[in-house]
């Protein structure tokens, strides 16, 4: 019994290993410790992930094991602990006497993670062949502590490690990983070379220029065993990742979701880029750099911001409150002085100038003013307070047809004998319901005062006194008085205009600054600002309540797609455009006014039917654009794969370009004006496609002053209407 019972103990015991100990020996690296005492250093090279290759990344690599078993103790459990610091910090000062590496702390980070996993498996390695059987089954007797690697563990170190290995929480994790990591679907077969180095192998014998290889390329060439042959499965998978790539964006594989983890189907861990192999994470392989949360300290510094914002807008309010006030007053004294008008004029028959306020204020027609006892109208007495009126000349034809009335007409006396030299109106007989006129040449008058510090400037001030018969910028001359008698005549104030999701796909605030309005004011080159602004006003006056045009016509944001982001951000523009062409059901038109850096031009893109119209205001071609056409045809063919589109083989690599022959700028500064009343043009011909030779009622060979003036006033209107500067 006792010699069965000693037998048995003897099956069970592990084999007697010294033998093949002692033939062996231990790795310490004794080359690199001769070398390194003749001043001897290794180089070494990085690829373009920032993961080490070349002749002596081996040799690094079994060096780093050496450090780590020499200063860092079998029975550190977690990596990360501080207490380590000291001990990393001598490994990482080893490291770099021996071999040629920068002392960066993307380097330093890089080596310590890699001599972390070469503790980790340390401690595998000694729990392998020390603490389990054949079977890797943990062996129940106490295990003899390791002469061999006395100078690495201490024996107190060894007895606390096996107590640590013999934990049930560890057991069951250690059973866990065993199981799910002894039948891989999908088996590695490069044994130790790696995918950094698998890599360079590959690059090394195609003679390739490319600096690197897709994750799925790696994958696929890390599992063909050494007869050269690719299992069916692998194959697929590969294929797979070949057809997931021609639709999605870089932009969506960096949200861990690379076209080689659906294609496996499998959930991806934040910071691993499968494929690749040590040192690659999504920073470092897509260069977008890591959100980070805000600190306490910053998120105090936005609420104070904000709650400065919420104040400045309750005084905002208050004072256009005030206004309204003082503007209702002045309205009902202007109705009450536009009746009783009989004191106001002269006896006899007088000059006069007839203005309507409603939809805009402007003159209609001259004529002549009755103020004569015992006048008669139809045959009847005029009621007390009222006035007989007769039209000489006619100068708004549509005015006809409204409603001329004495609360809406309003009537300008014209003497015949000026009382002063320069022939302005008597004060004393002007009405009170013209004060709007008077109001915008005051602000002539204020401009100049203002003005007379710019003398300097070449550009006339578009407030001067017009000659007879002139167009009169009245909306630019009241919004100019506004701006410099609000806060938005110092520098660096702003004003935000929010702009809903239906217009560019998303909800954005648009900011607005006093060098904008100064562009408009000067008839200068536009921002993105300006342009946006019009958008909104083209939206809110004909889209908004009017399904047809909302459904027909939409825009695509020059602050997401532009030269500057297209060719620093490629994937997150193809991204933003390919979202917005899905939002269509029917034949839509997206109107993109393009800043190639220095000129404004405007693509309309019918995204069903894959046609760009281009129109430019420089007779320009589009093929000067090339990042940009580029983005256009990638983003229809994305948008074409995304919605499982048919098209024939002639066309699947052709979109029609057409160029539109619109009226072109005779000086630098006019293209964002132009391209302004392109859209506006569009839309109101409610076409979805544009003549090559432009739309007949617009066609011209460049526009005039006075038609870029209408789009300017149009947006002067705009911003005193959304009552986005107010004193």
């Amino acid at each position: 019994m006792a010699s069965d019972q000693e037998n048995s103990q003897d099956a069970n015991a592990p084999d007697d290993t010294s033998e093949k100990e002692i033939t062996r020996g231990i790795t310490i690296m004794k080359s690199i410790i001769r070398d390194r005492d003749k001043a001897v250093t290794y180089n070494v090279n990085w690829n373009a992930d920032n993961q080490l290759i070349g002749s002596n990344a081996a040799k690094l690599a079994s060096y780093i094991g050496t450090l780590v078993r020499m200063h860092i103790p079998i029975t550190a459990t977690r990596w990360s602990n501080k207490e380590l610091g000291s001990a990393k910090d001598k490994i990482w000062t080893e490291i770099l006497r021996s071999f040629n590496i920068e002392d960066t702390t993307i380097r330093k980070k890089y080596i310590l993670q890699l001599a972390g996993k070469r503790h980790r498996g340390w401690r595998t390695f000694l729990t392998n062949k020390y603490l389990k059987d054949k079977e890797k089954n943990f062996v129940e007797y106490d295990p003899e502590y390791p002469v061999k690697y006395a100078i690495f563990i201490t024996e107190e170190e060894w007895v606390a490690f096996v107590a640590q290995r013999r934990d049930e929480n560890f057991k069951k994790v250690s059973a866990t990983n065993r199981e799910r990591a002894s039948n891989p679907t999908y088996a590695y077969k490069k044994g130790r070379l790696g995918y950094a180095r698998l890599e360079e192998k590959i690059l090394d014998e195609t003679k390739s220029d490319a600096t690197s290889l897709p994750p799925h390329v790696l994958w696929k060439e890390a599992r063909v065993g050494k007869d050269g042959t690719v299992r069916d499965d692998v194959q697929h998978i590969y294929d797979e990742c070949e057809t997931l790539s021609q639709s999605i964006s870089t932009a969506e594989d960096q949200e861990n979701r690379s076209v080689l983890s659906r294609a496996l189907n499998v959930p991806e861990y934040p910071g691993r880029v499968r494929g690749k192999g040590h040192g690659c994470t999504p920073t470092s392989l897509y260069k977008n750099p890591r959100r980070r949360n805000p600190s306490n300290q910053e998120v105090m510094e936005t609420l104070q911001a904000l709650q400065a914002q919420v104040l400045q807008l309750q005084k905002d309010n208050e004072r256009y409150r005030c206004m309204e006030k003082c503007s209702s007053q002045l309205k009902e004294t202007s109705e009450k002085a536009s009746i009783n008008c009989q004191n106001k004029f002269p006896e006899g028959i007088s000059s006069c100038q007839l203005y309507l306020s409603s939809p805009t204020y402007r003159l209609v027609g001259k004529g002549k003013v009755h103020n004569t006892s015992g006048d008669l109208l139809h045959h009847r007495p005029l009621p007390d307070g009222h006035l007989k009126v007769s039209v000489d000349v006619v100068l708004d034809k549509d005015a006809l047809h409204g409603p001329w009335i004495s609360f809406s007409l309003m009537m300008r006396y014209t003497p015949t004998k000026p009382a002063s030299k320069d022939k302005g109106i008597l004060r004393h007989n002007e009405s009170v319901a013209s004060q709007k006129e008077v109001f915008a040449q005051g602000s002539q008058q204020l401009s100049q005062k203002i003005g007379s510090r710019q003398k300097n400037k070449r550009d006339l001030p578009v407030t001067y006194l017009p000659k007879k018969g002139a167009f009169v910028p009245r909306y630019q001359i009241s919004l100019e008085t506004l701006v410099d008698s609000s806060d938005m005549a110092t520098a660096g104030a702003i004003r935000l205009l929010d702009m809903e999701e239906d217009i560019f796909g998303y909800s954005c605030t648009e900011t607005i600054g006093k060098e904008d309005l100064e562009h408009i004011f000067r008839h200068q080159e536009l921002g993105v600002g300006v342009i946006h602004t019009y958008i909104r006003f083209l939206y809110d006056n004909f889209m908004r309540g009017n399904d047809q045009l909302s459904n027909r016509f939409r825009f695509v944001s020059s602050s997401l797609v532009n030269k500057a982001l297209i060719c620093r951000e490629p994937d997150s523009c193809r991204e933003y455009l390919v979202k917005r062409f899905m939002a269509s059901s029917t034949n839509n038109l997206y109107l993109w006014p393009y800043n190639s850096g220095c000129h404004w031009l405007l693509l309309a893109i019918d995204p069903l039917k894959e046609v760009v119209y281009f129109l430019n205001s420089i007779d320009g071609e589009w093929t000067n654009y090339p990042d940009m056409k580029q983005l256009v045809d990638t983003s229809i063919k994305v948008f074409r794969s995304q919605r499982q589109a048919r098209v024939p083989r002639t066309k699947s690599s052709n979109i029609t370009w057409i160029k539109v022959q619109c009226p072109l700028q005779r000086n630098g500064i006019d293209c964002g004006y132009f391209v302004m009343r392109f859209m506006r043009e569009i839309i109101n011909m409610n076409q979805i496609e544009i003549p090559i030779t432009y739309f007949d009622e617009y066609k011209c060979a460049h526009y005039t002053r006075l038609q870029l003036e209408q789009i300017k006033e149009e947006l002067c209107q705009y911003f005193i209407e959304k009552r986005l500067i107010s004193i």
